[in-house]
């Protein structure tokens, strides 16, 4: 049979998550779904706020002439400037709209980066456990992955970074919060780790790109505040999908972000651009693209996953 022998190593060690999702839903359609709790995939089970479907009737109420139509591959003007806009006012950096590409999600989006950034034979570490998706990411670019321990409570070794950091490193993914651990990295531990990565950059002569995976960066519960790679570290993207802050996750809708400081920083934006259209993602949905700009504030109710964190714990 015709498939890539890659792949069909790949099949053997697929995603037990997603094993365990669709068996899932081979047992809700015998049992019914009330007899059937499901704890495998992230998928929200809060429905998005009523300011999404709100703009989305009103936009394919007022259908313009055009609308459906291709668009510049790094996605509509109005939106990257929005986000832009909130990068700002959310970091202090000077963002401006060409240093943001809308993307498919993370998940296209950490594909979109790793095909911009990585050669054949180039390292990607992140510090374990992690989503386990990152290690086809990887090589789906050529990259290597190559994970790196964390301390008894979940949080970032510094010592083991220290090591692990070698001449092969191109990008160092965080994600914070963490899936599948659940800890938030700080400011001081990203920061610490920035300045480890700066010392190894001078160390090996190349840039070394810490690239944020913040698709939980707004569910964050007591006040809590996770750590930004954006303010940690110049050489640094940050990666973000509504999937979980607006509910979205079948949308497929997010954004890259590279910092004003990164080297080539023009050369960047258009290789981001270029990989997004040949990878074949072309650009970011377009309706979702439309109603973004309108979302400032907007989000979950994450009080609900609080509480049902805070019954979990009880129970343990």
């Amino acid at each position: 049979m015709p498939v890539a022998n890659q792949l069909r190593e790949s099949m053997t060690r697929s995603s037990w998550i997603r094993e365990m999702f669709e068996e899932g839903a081979r047992l809700k359609a015998i049992h019914g779904e009330e007899k059937v709790h499901d704890f495998s995939l992230g998928n929200p089970i809060l429905e998005p706020p009523e300011i999404v479907h709100q703009q989305l009737l009103e936009m394919i109420s007022q259908p313009q002439p055009g609308m459906h139509r291709y668009m510049p591959n790094a996605g509509f003007d109005q939106t990257r400037n929005f986000v832009a806009d909130e990068l700002k006012k959310e970091t202090g950096l000077e963002f401006e709209a060409g240093d943001t590409v809308m993307c498919s999600g993370a998940g296209g989006g950490l594909n979109v980066v790793m095909k911009a950034l990585l050669d054949a034979g180039d390292e990607v570490l992140t510090p374990s456990p992690f989503f386990v998706e990152y290690g086809a990411y990887a090589t789906n670019h050529g990259g290597v992955l190559k994970t790196v321990s964390t301390t008894e409570t979940f949080q970032l070794d510094l010592e083991a970074f220290d090591v692990a950091l070698n001449p092969k490193t191109k990008i160092v993914i965080i994600n914070t919060p963490n899936n599948p651990t659940g800890v938030i990295y700080s400011q001081e531990s990203l920061d610490q780790l920035g300045g480890l990565i700066r010392k190894k950059e001078q160390e090996f002569g190349h840039p070394i790109i810490l690239v944020a995976d913040d698709i939980y960066r707004r569910l964050v519960f007591d006040g809590m505040k996770s750590g930004d790679v954006l303010l940690s570290h110049p050489h640094s993207i940050r990666v973000h999908s509504h999937s979980k802050d607006l509910g979205l996750p079948g949308e497929r809708i997010g954004f890259i972000a590279i910092h004003p400081g990164i080297p080539e920083r023009e050369t960047v934006r258009q290789v981001l651009v270029l990989s997004n259209r040949i990878l074949g993602f072309v650009n970011a949905p377009a309706l979702m693209q439309r109603i973004l700009p309108f979302m400032e504030g907007a989000s979950v109710d994450v009080s609900v996953y609080q509480n049902l964190r805070d019954q979990f714990y009880e129970m343990l």
